[in-house]
């Protein structure tokens, strides 16, 4: 039986690769993308229908569910995945992004961050054997180490303190951890300088754990200036690890970055965007709220085999996005999600049979001009 943490490269193409990580509650085969579920659901959907649209793993989040109903409820019910009735894996945040996202409200010091709740103003505090403390409770497959997320930009001298700091978290966060079925990730953090980015690199990758990923970007930054950069630092993070871009990104930002050598990504993008009514197609993006697709009988996406696509016509699609109608939610989301992992399986496809090239340029062709 193969250990929570194995993970293993089944093909490279270039740097792409597809691969498989082993966790406690099953196997991911990446390149994946990650569905985000911050308060335990994922806005629209069951369980039920994100493993019928091939979602191999979801995330929480740490503060979100720290705040309401609280680790302790979760874990006397049995653990996130049992409150939430998804039993595959899941991701947990650190709480660290709300540090960035919530400047506001906080305050950072060494021992942690003192915040107050965006909910009812309350007091909290987080510090990196806090936030482990509480994705234990939760049961987390993976664990993101706690880090701080600056915003862009930020002065130079800022950034090397911080990345002093999170590479400190990093190692308390590991002397914390005390749940074997739980794999630890690092942060690497640094901003857009190459040279900050490699030294946080070095002194995160020294700490040895079952995968790392690229945090503190889609911040702010020009997003020409984060895919030169994951360019060159994707291929250097260690290989035999799971690779991790975190909060990135668009149908463009996937593409390029699997070309990078990145395994693994999260956003809310698709669903978030769903919402409000707009809609990825091979066609390109679509804003179903145009007059012109008031009385068009065609579906949404003649190539996808969504239930959406298959059951529902872009002018049904635009009359329950215009009347408010929650199904609208719904029947959007559902294609923004079957989109995002249907292109990922077909990524992983292509570099198993060697063609990842050939797929990469389709794409870009396709998502560029969109």
């Amino acid at each position: 039986m193969t250990s929570a943490g194995q993970f293993k490269i089944l093909a490279e193409d270039g740097h792409a690769r597809a691969g498989r990580l082993t966790t406690a509650h099953g196997d991911i085969e990446t390149p994946i993308f990650m569905p985000v579920g911050t308060r335990a659901t994922v806005k629209a959907m069951t369980p039920e229908e994100l493993k019928d649209l091939g979602a191999q793993i979801i995330l929480g989040n740490t503060y979100h569910l720290h705040l309401r109903p609280g680790e302790d409820v979760i874990a006397e019910l049995g653990g996130l995945h049992q409150f939430m009735n998804w039993h595959g894996p899941i991701l947990t945040d650190s709480g660290g992004f709300q540090v960035f996202s919530l400047s506001d409200l906080n305050t950072v010091t060494e021992e942690g961050v003192e915040f107050r709740s965006h909910l009812d103003g309350g007091k909290y505090f987080l510090s990196p054997e806090k936030s482990m403390q509480i994705q234990m409770a939760l049961g987390s497959d993976i664990i993101m180490a706690f880090d701080e997320c600056l915003p862009h930009p930020s002065p130079r001298e800022k950034i090397i303190e911080s990345m002093a700091m999170t590479e400190r978290w990093l190692k308390r966060s590991k002397a914390a951890m005390t749940r074997s079925p739980s794999l630890l990730f690092g942060i690497v953090q640094g901003g857009l300088d190459l040279d900050l980015r490699m030294k946080s690199l070095e002194g995160v990758t020294a700490v040895d754990l079952p995968g790392y990923a690229l945090g503190g970007f889609s911040v702010g930054e020009p997003i020409h200036m984060m895919h030169e950069l994951v360019k060159i630092v994707g291929p250097k993070m260690p290989r035999h690890k799971p690779r991790y871009l975190m909060g990135v990104g668009t149908p463009l930002d996937l593409i390029l970055c699997v070309d990078a050598g990145i395994d693994m990504f999260d956003c809310v993008m698709p669903t978030r965007v769903a919402r409000n009514g707009n809609l990825f197609t091979w066609q390109g993006r679509v804003s179903i709220k145009r007059t012109e697709f008031k009385a068009d009988k065609a579906p949404l996406d003649p190539e996808c085999s969504c239930y959406t696509c298959r059951h529902y016509s872009r002018a049904y699609l635009r009359h329950l996005y215009l009347s408010g109608e929650i199904l609208s939610a719904r029947l959007n989301t559902i294609h923004n999600l079957h989109f995002y992992l249907d292109l990922m399986a077909r990524v992983r496809t292509a570099i198993l049979e060697g063609a990842w090239d050939k797929f990469r340029d389709f794409c870009l062709t396709q998502f560029i001009k969109s």
